[in-house]
């Protein structure tokens, strides 16, 4: 909140939000709202231009409800990850590598619910190296260029490698897993041979003919040897007991080829080439291959028309004669562009009746079902997140649901399908998949099938259905948020208590609290309540509900910086469903205190960060770039910011954005060097970083290659070396606010090299430049120089100063008397739920004191939640103390599966295994 005298404000803020579609008085007579005027004159009140600019239908409590998760959502989400890694684990050598492909894609479709991108990117890298089918190398490696969203970046074409072989687009059409490859660089750009070595090898051509092959009037000189040596069917007609190995001419005009194709055949005889000839001879070749069952010859025809394949209109054009010949080298290519072309292919009307049509179908089922199952499955996971639901999205979701195999891939096909009819409003029709998914263990989905009978009038039958699941199952967060949506008065608030008790994580029960409370006049709670939700989970929803709430109170500034917020996460949101002039912002702008500087916006800048208000720094840095686009590292400066308030994919836009935007060589490798950065490629964005030095010192440059070489985890004695690329970046001209990182970081790096004396006076020249956050790392060389009390004392500087205090609370606990610890702890997780560490630290404790069950109790309390690889190792730990072993090595398993080479969690399971008794191999659930 802002301040005190804004809620005093609101004691006597008149409310005119609700008024219905139906009642307004600026309804038009065909029931559509008229386009409303933003600009009033200018002697107009702030609350009347404020009430000017309130959609007819702001959100009421009746109208609320939370949307239905596409994805797979295990009930048991600790055991199915335990499963799954034993599944992983005892893959036997008899096993296809292409099982093991599907069983990280598996992996990929269960920790969707995690929102980690990259914990997904590496469930599909592993997926790809095990493929073994070109089809499946293909279709991987375009969702790994999709998740980068690589087709955001200017001048990148689809089929451009990206210098990485597992996402080349030529290494995919080569058969065999490639399990050596995950950061191996690509070395398809390197030089091929000239022409003029081609010309060394000719000759063969000088070996004298012994007879011709005849097409009409004219001839093709052949070797006898050398073309009966392509096939037997050759060999037999050329040496066996017909006449055409006795005849010095052979007539080859009625086989429909041509006579260069002929000569060509001569040609490839001699050389074993064909990458000599014309496409189109390559075609006729190919089906003389077929025909005669020469099959060296046909693999070297589909690899010269598959390397051929380098855009949508060849792919078009090549398609149908490859699903004609069943060539599925050539299939490949043409199906690589228009998956390397996502998502705009999915917008193409001859793509879309190709992969949608039965023709199609039929002929690519001798790419097998696993395959398809990935093609229509990458399809669908595309138009999903598209937020298509067009006939043609249902076709791919009948696809996918008709080429899955196992239990999960059926359950996942069916509940998205459930998904997509449920937006189309075709509640029988969502049902009916909804069941057909949970019948397959899938029991997310029964929340689907209370949503549909609750929109069919059935609320008693949805609300039995979720107290059925809440009594049979371990409860969950959602189970309490689904039957709110069916109860009534008290029962239904006990139950959205219940959910955000149970998953702090879930946004709707506060969203509803808060509209609830500004419907009774509540205006204060109601902010409170939306603001309890922004300290911890930074989402368009909720931001658009407080901007909301700012606009009905007459704060338009406020909400004008909550918009700004929501279109940094979201530029293409559409603000308030629709109901409001796109020009919202612009209204609002020039309704506001008179335009700013650039000055003033710099000087609001630094207030709002050295506040450690990101969202305020957020809307400020949107402003900025309103009033100057031309400023491009501002838009690296959002993504900076984005990536502190953990939104991830809107942080990786603004990078691609200003690297798309960079007006110079060195610019453009630091952004790059970060992209790299993100995608792990430590050793590349290094070199990115060193080259974009050797271009032009500057601040950016080298504070990449210090952040990169502190990631690689040098010892102390090499730390000194990031120091001292900090250093050098300090002396290279920047703003205070970089400035101010920088020496937060040269602090940390001082530390990790003892030298402590230094560390503070880095901190303490942050401090001048009101790099707030720096208080931290000053608390901390206090504590290592045994100045505990001071460490505390700055550590309360922090939490007075800082908008977002969680993390201040968490830090301060370190420095405290165990009392005052738990007390800042359990602030810290009232501010900040999604922090663990407090219910580990209180876990620790509740162990020390012999309260084994309390302690196991505190630390599921999170992993109901937010099942993290720290909290899970804990509590196979206390399961391995308390004798569970079997418990132990089912969270140790859980871990595992997020970070397979964690080593101390690899000894705790190892010990488990050894003395446990053998844990049940069953496979349950959607197996």
């Amino acid at each position: 909140m802002r301040n005190l005298k804004l809620f005093e404000r609101f004691k006597s803020t008149q409310i005119h939000a609700f008024t219905s579609s139906q009642d307004s008085p600026s309804t038009s007579t065909n029931g559509q709202s008229p386009r409303l005027n933003f600009l009033r004159h200018p002697k107009s009140t702030s609350k009347s231009f404020s009430r000017s600019l309130l959609p007819n239908s702001f959100p009421t409590t009746d109208l609320l409800e939370p949307p239905l998760d596409s994805y797979l959502k295990p009930v048991d989400l600790v055991e199915s990850l335990s499963n799954l890694y034993r599944r992983i684990e005892s893959s036997s050598e008899s096993e296809t590598s292409s099982s093991s492909s599907m069983l990280y894609l598996e992996q990929y479709s269960i920790l969707r619910s995690f929102g980690d991108a990259k914990l997904l990117r590496r469930c599909l890298i592993n997926a790809r190296r095990h493929a073994v089918d070109v089809p499946c190398k293909v279709v991987l490696s375009a969702w790994l260029r999709f998740e980068r969203r690589e087709h955001e970046l200017v001048g990148v074409e689809c089929m451009d490698c990206n210098g990485f072989a597992i996402e080349c687009p030529k290494s995919c059409l080569s058969h065999g897993c490639d399990l050596s490859l995950v950061n191996e660089r690509c070395k398809c750009c390197e030089e091929e041979s000239g022409c003029s070595d081609e010309i060394k090898e000719f000759s063969g051509l000088d070996e004298e003919s012994d007879f011709s092959f005849c097409v009409g009037l004219e001839k093709a000189k052949c070797v006898r040897s050398r073309i009966a040596a392509l096939s037997r069917p050759f060999e037999a007609m050329l040496y066996g007991s017909f006449v055409e190995s006795r005849a010095s001419e052979i007539d080859f005009s009625e086989n429909g080829i041509s006579v260069e194709a002929m000569v060509a055949l001569n040609i490839y005889s001699r050389l074993r080439r064909v990458d000599l000839f014309r496409v189109e001879t390559v075609f006729e070749l190919l089906g003389l291959a077929s025909k005669f069952c020469c099959d060296e010859l046909k693999s070297a025809c589909e690899s010269r028309l598959a390397s051929s394949v380098t855009d949508l209109d060849k792919a078009l054009a090549f398609v149908e004669y490859a699903l004609e010949e069943r060539t599925k080298l050539l299939l490949s290519a043409c199906l690589q562009v228009f998956l390397r072309e996502l998502p705009q292919s999915l917008h193409n009307s001859k793509v879309m009746r190709f992969f949608c049509s039965s023709e199609a179908k039929e002929g690519l089922a001798f790419l097998g079902s696993e395959c398809l199952f990935m093609l229509y499955y990458l399809l669908s996971q595309v138009g999903m997140e598209e937020k298509l639901t067009t006939e043609t999205m249902l076709v791919l979701l009948e696809r996918t649901r008709e080429f899955a195999r196992t239990n999960w891939q059926k359950a996942v096909a069916l509940h998205q399908m459930g998904c997509v009819l449920f937006e189309r409003k075709d509640y029988k029709a969502a049902q009916f998949h909804f069941r057909l998914a949970s019948s397959l263990g899938h029991v997310y989905s029964l929340a689907g099938v209370a949503r549909t009978e609750y929109k069919q009038g059935k609320r008693y039958s949805a609300y039995k259905l979720m107290n059925y699941l809440i009594s049979k199952h371990k409860p969950h967060g959602w189970m309490y948020q689904e039957r709110s949506l069916y109860n009534v008065g008290d029962e239904k608030l006990k139950d959205l208590e219940t959910a955000t008790e149970f998953d702090p994580t879930l946004t709707f029960p506060y969203n509803y609290r808060a509209v609830m409370k500004f419907e009774q006049k509540q205006v204060k709670e109601a902010f409170e309540e939306v603001d309890r939700l922004i300290q911890f989970k930074l989402t368009p929803d909720c931001l658009e509900l407080r901007a909301w709430l700012f606009l009905a109170v007459g704060d338009r500034e406020s909400c004008l910086r909550d918009l700004r917020a929501v279109l940094s996460l979201e530029p293409k949101y559409v603000l308030f469903g629709g109901r409001m002039r796109d020009d919202l912002v612009e209204a609002l702008t020039k309704q506001c205190s008179e335009v700013e500087s650039e000055a003033d916006c710099w000087v609001r800048l630094y207030d709002r960060w050295s506040a450690v208000d990101d969202v305020g720094s957020l809307g400020v840095v949107h402003q900025m770039l309103q009033n100057d686009p031309s400023k491009n590292f501002l838009r690296f400066r959002q993504s900076l910011l984005l990536l502190r308030l953990n939104c991830q994919g809107a942080a990786m836009r603004c990078l691609r954005m200003a690297l798309n935007l960079a007006t110079s060589e060195a610019e453009r490798l630091v952004y790059e060097g970060w992209l790299l950065y993100d995608m792990s490629y430590v050793d590349e964005a290094l070199t990115k970083a060193e080259k974009a030095i050797s271009i032009q010192r500057s601040f950016e440059a080298f504070f990449l290659k210090a952040y990169v070489l502190a990631d690689k985890n040098l010892d102390p004695d090499e730390s000194s070396c990031v120091a001292q690329v900090l250093e050098e970046a300090l002396k290279c001209p920047s703003d205070g606010l970089r400035k101010g990182q920088a020496l937060n970081n040269l602090g940390s790096i001082y530390i990790d090299c003892g030298m402590l004396d230094e560390a503070e006076t880095a901190y303490k020249n942050a401090l001048e430049i009101k790099h707030t956050r720096a208080h931290q790392g000053l608390a901390r060389v206090y504590f290592m120089k045994n100045q505990r009390k001071e460490a505390c004392e700055e550590m309360t500087k922090l939490i007075e100063k800082a908008f977002s205090k969680a993390a201040a609370y968490e830090k301060r606990s370190e420095y405290c008397e165990r009392e005052k610890a738990r007390e800042d702890l359990d602030m810290a997780t009232t501010l900040d739920p999604l922090r663990t560490y407090p219910y580990r630290y209180r876990a620790a404790v509740l162990m020390d004191d012999q309260r084994e069950t309390e302690a196991v109790e505190e630390l599921s309390k999170a992993i109901a939640f937010r099942p993290e690889l720290q909290t899970l190792h804990l509590r196979a730990a206390f399961h391995e103390a308390t004798g569970n072993l079997s418990l132990a090595a089912q969270d140790c398993e859980a871990a595992l599966c997020l970070d397979p080479n964690h080593t101390e969690t690899l000894h705790l399971y190892s010990r488990s295994k050894d003395q446990a008794s053998p844990i049940d191999n069953t496979i349950v659930g959607l197996d």
